[in-house]
């Protein structure tokens, strides 16, 4: 009874643990109109084959960090499933790249309506234009 109990205990610490690594906390977010506007109104931006990534550099008395907003337009992906897949993709790419993105203000966007909605192609995709991002080290 007492290792079943260990091991339950273990698999909760193992969980919280994984869901804190996976958290994607307000900060690391834009979420007002005008930081949206500021990244676009920079008119910086990298291209791939169904997205634009607008970037803008941070000032130095913000908050240190990558932040990243997400622009998924419903006349390219009319399915709310197919939305939010991108958005997930998207999110979990920068969670796992954040740590080596410059310090800018991200906004991905879709660009062009992929013809298929490929989970792996959009991940790759997605995953590609961020790693541009990243910084020499």
């Amino acid at each position: 009874m007492n290792g079943s109990a260990d091991s339950a205990d273990s698999a909760d610490s193992v969980g919280n643990l994984s869901f804190a690594a996976a958290a994607f906390p307000k900060h690391y977010r834009l979420l007002k109109t005008d930081e949206y506007s500021s990244v676009f109104g920079f008119r910086k931006a990298l291209k791939s084959q169904h997205f634009l990534l607008h970037y803008r550099p941070r000032d130095a008395d913000d908050i240190a960090g990558a932040r990243l907003g997400l622009v998924v337009a419903k006349r390219f992906l009319r399915r709310s499933v197919d939305r939010n897949l991108v958005k997930r993709l998207a999110r979990e790419h920068f969670r796992l790249l954040r740590a080596r993105l410059r310090c800018n203000d991200f906004v991905l966007r879709l660009a062009a309506k992929p013809k298929a909605v490929e989970r792996q192609a959009l991940a790759l995709e997605i995953q590609r234009l961020l790693s541009k991002m990243t910084s020499p080290r």
